[in-house]
Order: C-alpha cells, then structure tokens, then sequence
C-alpha cells in the first residue's frame, strides 16, 4: 500500500444514541477492506477515520453505515456547518416529540395514580398511550434495523421495555378475565411504556444540548476563520468566497478586519493582533514582506497580502484540526470500556430475562406482574449512555478547555499522560530563556564617539556570528547609522576588524582584543570576571591599540521561569534543565530559574540518552523544547511538549504545543491533565455504580426484604439521569479557571 494513497480525515455521524451505536458504527467500518482505523466519538458525533483511497472511498463506506441504519456527511468545505444543521434539526425534533410525549404522560401517571379504579380507565390510558408511543417510534425502527444486522442497542432496550409494557396491559385491557379466571391480579402498566418514552426523550434531549456545549472551543476557532476575502484583480476589488482563493492571490485587508490567508505583506503598513494564535497581547508592526495568518485582526492601517497558504493549509486551519483529531481521538481507558459496552446489551437482555424467569419460578402465575414489571425495569435502568459518555465528554472538554487557553494537546493519550509526569526535562534556550540574545552590559570605557558607535553597528551588521544581531538591535535604539567601511575582514573564531581612513577597528572575543591591547586594567578585569560567572558573552570593541568599549551579551530569562519551575516542583515533579552550553552558563540560569538539577555542554543524542536514563529508574518523564532542535528528546520522552511561537509550532514533533511562549502553560497543562482524568474516573466510577445498584435493584433484590419494587417508569427517569448527570460533570471543567 503506497503511503500517498492514505487518507486521514474526520466525519460527522448522524443517528448514534449511545456507546454501542458508536461501536457498531466502529466494527461496520473496521470491516470493510482498506480502513485502517475508525474511532467513534459519542460525545462530539465524529469519527476519526485512516482509509486507503485506492483500495475504498467514503461513499462506500457511507453506504455500508447506511444500512445499519447510521449516516455520515461527507464531501465540501462547510461539513462541519451541516453537521451544525444537522444537530440543530435532530434537536428541534427530539424537542418536539419530548414536549408532545410529556403533554401525554402526565396526564396518563395522574389516571394510574388517582383514578385507576374508575370504569374505562384502561380505555383511557391506552388512548393516551398510543400517541406517546408514536413520538417515540424511531426507537422501534432503530431497534428493528439493529436486529436485521444482528446488533442491539439502547433503542433496542427501549423498544423491548416499552413493547413489553405495553403487549401484557393491552392483553389485559382486551382480554381482563384471561388473568382473573386463574385468580391472578389483572394490572395495566401503560403509564410505565409513556413514561418510559417520556423520560428517555427527555434525557436524550438534555444530553444533546449538553454534548452541543461540549465543542465550543472548536466552534469558538471556527469563528475566527473569515468566510470571504476581498480579492485585488486589474478590474478592482471583489469579495469571494474563502474556498476560491488560490495562492498567489493579493487580499485587501482593512482596518479592523480579520485577515483572510497565511501571507506575506504586499503593500501598506499596520499593526495585527496575534493574540488568538500566538498569545501574546501586544499588537505586532507589519510592514512589506512581514508575514500575517489567517484569523487575526488587522488594527489602524489598510494593507495588501499576498497569499501563500490558503484553506486547509493555513496555521489556523492545522490549529482546528489538531484539535477535531484530539477530541475525537480515544484514552487507553475508553477502549476498555468501548469492549464493554459492545457485550453490554446482550447481557442486560439476558438479565432481564433471568428476572422474568426467576420470579415465576418463585412465585408462579400470581407473580406475573412482578415478574414483568421487574423484566421491564431492568431492560430500562441499564441503558448504557452513561458509560459511554462517560470518558469521550470529559476528554473533549479536557482538550477544548486547553485550546482556548493556548495549549494544544495532540492526542488523548497525551492528555492522560501527562497527569503521570513526575520528572520534567527543560530546555535552556528559548524555553526557560527568551531565545533572543541581548546586550545586557554595554560600558563605555570614555572613548566612544558617536562616529565609533556607527563603525560598531556597521561592523555588526556585516558580521555572521549570532551575537551580532543582538548588537546591532541594541545600538539602533541609540541612534546608530551605517557608515562607509574601506576593508572588511572576518577573523576566524575571534571577530571581524575593518578599515576607516585608514585607522583599524575590531570588534570579537579577548582573544582578539589581546592581539591589539597589551593590558587591561584591574577594575575592568573584575567586573568582566563577574559577567563570565554570570554566564553572560563579553564582545570588545577597539580602535587600534585602544579599547572603546565592553559588550555583555546574554540570553535572559523569561519573566514567568522561575514562578513556573516553583509551581511544578509544588505539584511534585522534579525540573531538570538540559543545555548546550557551559557549565558557567548553565549553572548560572539554572540557579536564576530555581532548579536544582542541571546538566550542561550536551548534544541532542546526551539529552535522549538523560531522558531514557530517568525513565529506566521508574520515572515517567515530560520533555519541554523547541520542538526541532530537541526533537530527539521529545520523543523518547512519555510526554513531548513543544513551546511554540506561532508558526513555528512543532505540531508533528510534539505531543503538546504551547501556543505562547509563557512557561507558565506548563503547570496550567498538568493541572488541566490532572482534572481531566479525575473527571473520567469520577464519571466512570459512577456509571459503573449506577448498573452495579441499578440493575440488581429494578431486578427485585428489595422486595423480600423491604417490599421495593422499582417502577419501570422511575428507572426511565433514573436513566436519564445518569446520562444528564456525566455529560454536566465534564462540563464543570469547561466553565473554570486553569
């Protein structure tokens, strides 16, 4: 199978209503040659989905979801606004069958309660009955269906529930003196069938409101996305649709409005808001050949863009994808309960008829009642919704709640992960530093004209050696110039020198510095003993056999850490700091940043090797890095996290990107990750204790003891219950603060 005919890609499924729909579509889809994987999300209604397009393509497989009564869309740009579509009408549905039905149950409880005993009250019940079992009617087509295909569902244990009921009170309202002439009590249950419809309508109905919440953070990214741009063509400006602008096309962006492409700035000048991909809150100066992303905000000035990515290329777009991929991928734990539920129905089915059996072995003809109403509740009380949601809703929550905090997690296994991290590996440069030399010492030792500083700043601007730019940047905001050189000349691994009316100049390492001056004062030596222990790169400047002034350049640490290192080592993990550079340097950043351990002068293949040490002791370890040069490191760790700065983020590499380059996303991260997980545990503990108590209880374990016997139609309610009850306990985390 060649690679390029592999196909990743997220669908929409429409019609699922539990955690074994979502496996039946799952095992449907594995079946057929050329998937190679299918994950269903019940929560967020997607399937994630890697098929070989030469060998299958997604309208065979929608047919074969089709027949086991399930669809997906496929095919076009605005999938996921009829997916919205989609949702909204099977809401407004549910919404209308879930009123009518409660308009008819009430009454229908209020005769069974208060006047069951007056004549043609069965009549009655039966009248109201019919309808409320019409409102509920796609549980028996969704059952029908699922039995064709030799599956079941919790349509199937509804429709059985409700037929149940339903068959034994119209036999007994047809036929009353059938059961009385054997001297058994004639009884009616057609409020159980119109309440059990009632109940499950209405849960199903706050559970899709509830799931709708669940994606916000993706519907909140997909509004950041402009559906038109205004294109510059020989006859004008013209506004198009989004999916028709090709690359190489100029884009007029005005002031205020969101831009439409990844560019580059073709004409005009304005200031952009980053802050939704980068993060950060400071408004960035564009000017022509500067680079601007789809979705963010352009402030005062008009300007023109000339596109290089467009659609699904742009960074935002990898952003909404990264994210669509993540909530519907599956935790190790799901997939253990997703095994369950695929055996759960039939198991319940058996259950329920063991109760059945049971009490009219214990009790014969005069237990008949008990028996079906027990039968009955059991069937009801077991729906499996709350298991199945019980981890998808959390982990969607989970990843959305990190996107719009920019941190982007790229799987849910990554996110149950990172909850087990007690050792932390970090990256000097550019994760607990700026990344961006600077001049953090500039001494003027008395010579320096304002005609010396223009020779440094041209000299620097010549010159190839990394700290060069930190120079220039700092002598431009003094108002240095260039100025005419006569010669240039680079030294090898000491500096650069040139030439001005016919005087030499130098500017490099004291190694270079001693070629031209002899001696260096006490004082001087001192202070630039203390700069080297600091960690800080001395760079000299002379004229001749005088030296001008003495540079200090240094990469400083981020303003967040320190704070950020303090708070993870509060949560129990120990912060390691790995770098290239000198003992000097590392021992001093790391001592600024409040870490204790430290390991200095290492090459990529010495980080892996340190993390792979640390994982042999017991210890499940996270990696902090740019994502590229640490690229290694971040994947031998447990957890990869790559900080990102825009459209540098290392998505491939990593398996969680911070979006900003404030540490403090790490221990947000691990809080988020930490949460998460309790949630799933927490939603999971009480799913399975809800059919632990529930089942044995509708069953009739009370009854010989208390005289509790469970209504079929309070097991509907307690079931849709449950269901509400997980969905809006993932939801607790959405509404909260990191």
């Amino acid at each position: 199978m060649a690679k390029s005919n592999l196909q990743e890609t997220i669908v929409p499924v429409l019609e699922m209503s539990c955690a074994v729909c979502a496996a039946n579509v799952e095992n449907a889809t594995r079946a057929l040659p050329g998937v190679l994987q299918a994950d269903v999300n019940l929560a967020s209604n997607d399937m994630h989905l890697v098929y070989d397009r030469s060998a299958i393509s997604l309208e065979e497989i929608q047919r074969q979801i089709r027949a086991i009564g399930y669809d997906i869309l496929i095919g076009g740009d605005n999938t996921e606004e009829k997916k919205e579509e989609k949702q909204a009408e099977r809401y407004r549905r549910i919404r209308l069958r879930t009123l009518g039905a409660w308009a008819l149950a009430i009454p229908l409880m209020v005769i069974s309660m208060v006047f069951i005993d007056k004549p043609y009250a069965a009549w009655v019940m039966l009248v109201l009955t019919l309808p409320i079992l019409y409102f509920g009617r796609r549980f028996f087509i969704n059952a029908v269906r699922q039995a064709r295909h030799g599956s079941a569902n919790m349509d199937t244990l509804v429709a059985l529930s409700v037929s149940v009921a339903f068959v034994y009170s119209l036999v007994n309202t047809l036929f009353p003196s059938l059961l009385a002439s054997s001297g058994m009590p004639v009884h009616v249950y057609y409020e159980a069938s119109g309440m059990i419809i009632a109940f499950v309508l209405l849960g199903k109905l706050l559970e899709e409101r509830a799931k709708g919440n669940t994606s916000s953070a993706i519907r909140k990214l997909m509004g950041l996305q402009p559906k038109t741009a205004r294109i510059v063509t020989p006859d004008g400006e013209k506004d198009l649709p989004i999916g028709m602008i090709r690359v190489g096309d100029r884009i007029s962006v005005r002031p205020g409005e969101r831009i439409p492409v990844d560019g580059s700035v073709d004409e005009g000048a304005s200031y952009v808001d980053e802050s939704m991909i980068s993060g950060e809150p400071v408004p960035v100066r564009k000017r022509p050949g500067d680079k601007v992303l789809s979705g963010t905000i352009n402030q005062r000035g008009a300007f023109k863009v000339r596109a290089e990515q467009v659609g699904a290329d742009t960074v935002l777009a990898r952003i909404i994808r990264m994210v669509e991929q993540a909530q519907s991928s599956k935790a190790p734990v799901q997939r253990i309960v997703d095994r369950i539920a695929g055996i759960f129905v039939p198991v319940v089915m058996g259950i329920s008829l063991l109760t059945l059996v049971l009490w009219l072995w214990i009790g014969g003809g005069q237990y008949l009642h008990m028996a079906v109403v027990s039968a009955v509740s059991v069937l009801v009380i077991a729906c499996p919704c709350a298991l199945g949601l019980a981890t998808p809703t959390a982990l969607m929550v989970g990843i959305g709640k990190g996107a719009e905090n920019h941190i982007l997690i790229k799987d849910a296994f990554a996110l149950e992960n990172l909850c087990r991290v007690n050792a932390m590996a970090m990256d000097k440069t550019g994760t607990l530093t700026s990344g961006i030399p600077r001049v953090s010492q500039f001494m003027d030792l008395g010579y320096l004209l304002k005609s010396n500083k223009d020779m440094l700043y041209t000299m620097e601007k010549r010159s190839e050696h990394p700290l060069a730019l930190a120079i220039t940047s700092y002598l431009e905001n003094k108002g240095a110039e260039e100025t005419p050189l006569e010669d240039f000349e680079s030294v090898t691994g000491m500096g650069v020198r040139a030439t001005r009316q016919g005087k030499t100049y130098w500017v490099g390492s004291q190694a270079l510095c001693r070629q031209y001056v002899s001696r260096l004062e006490k004082d001087l030596t001192d202070t630039l003993a203390q700069w080297q222990s600091q960690g800080r790169s001395i760079v000299f400047f002379g004229e001749e056999a005088s030296l001008l002034c003495v540079m200090a350049v240094s990469d400083p640490l981020k303003p967040t850490s320190r704070q950020a290192v303090e708070q993870l080592q509060r949560m129990g993990i120990e912060v390691f700091m790995l770098t290239g550079d000198s003992e000097k340097t590392a021992a001093h950043i790391a001592s600024q940043a409040g870490i204790k351990h430290f390991q200095a002068s290492m090459m990529p293949d010495d980080k892996a090797k340190f993390i792979e040490d640390l994982q042999q002791k017991g210890r499940t370890v996270a990696m902090v890095g740019d994502g590229i040069n640490d690229s290694q490191a971040l994947a031998s760790a447990n957890v990869g996290i790559a900080m990102g700065r825009g459209t540098d983020i290392a998505m491939d590499v990593a398996m969680v990107t911070l979006m900003t380059s404030d540490l403090m996303l790490l221990p947000k991260a691990v809080h988020l990750s930490r949460r998460t997980v309790k949630l799933i545990r927490q939603n999971l503990f009480w799913a399975f204790i809800y059919n632990t108590i529930g089942i044995p209880i509708a069953a009739g374990v009370l009854f010989p003891f208390y005289g509790i016997l469970l209504n079929p139609m309070w097991a509907s309610a307690a079931m849709a219950l449950s269901s509400v009850s997980v969905v809006a306990n993932a939801l607790r985390l959405g509404r909260s603060k990191l």
